[in-house]
């Protein structure tokens, strides 16, 4: 097995014992906002959503 082989293995497996996916769906108009948005600050759209999450969670941990 090529080197390569092994890493798209190991990806696999990490994904399936690591991650959930979690389906989004967006008007497009919104995913072109959205998009832009994290574009415009040097994000992927995913590291976006993500950090979102995670300030809105922190944000709202303090509301209790």
């Amino acid at each position: 097995m090529a080197n390569s082989e092994k890493k798209t293995q190991y990806n696999i497996e990490y994904a399936k014992n690591n991650l959930k996916r979690v389906p989004l769906d967006l008007k497009l108009d919104k995913y072109e906002q959205v998009k832009a948005h994290a574009t415009g600050r040097g994000e992927t759209l995913n590291g976006f959503i993500k950090r979102a999450i995670d300030e809105t969670m922190e944000r709202d941990s303090g509301k209790e």
